[in-house]
């Protein structure tokens, strides 16, 4: 199975050794699956509640506009970069919602497997390699 974590990337972990002949999202692939995730949202958590901590603790009314700016600008940054992880933790919970419901490691599109690898790699990923291709293929057509 997986590794406790060891660092603060959401990707450290062993990865899942397959069995010859074994079944595609059995349990041990989604416990891992499972893992995986939960400790990616947990750290993303973590994250948002040190930027709260970081701003209300650094929050400072400075007298000089350069100052204050520069302030204003790094906040700005960090409330963006929350914004994307806020967004990430909504793919998360999607992606736990599906190992409930049996649909996780399925394209969306095709219904074919994604693959441990590309889910490794992309734990939220909902789309097989060739869906997402020809996705990124009609999206850059449109552009």
């Amino acid at each position: 199975m997986t590794n406790s974590k060891t660092d603060a990337s959401p990707f450290s972990f062993a990865p899942y050794q397959e069995a010859e002949g074994e079944e595609y999202m059995n349990d041990a692939q989604l416990a891992h699956f499972e893992e995986i995730l939960n400790n990616w949202k947990a750290d993303l958590r973590a994250e948002v509640d040190r930027t709260v901590h970081h701003m209300q603790d650094d929050a400072a009314n400075f007298p000089d506009p350069s100052d204050r700016a520069t302030q204003e600008s790094e906040f700005s940054l960090e409330l963006r970069t929350r914004d994307r992880e806020r967004k990430l933790i909504k793919k998360i919970d999607e992606a736990l919602d599906a190992i409930g419901s049996g649909d996780y490691g399925y394209c969306e599109s095709c219904g074919i497997e994604i693959g441990i690898r590309r889910l490794e790699a992309r734990p939220t990923a909902t789309l097989c390699i060739d869906c997402k291709t020809l996705d990124e293929i009609r999206e850059k057509q449109m552009s």
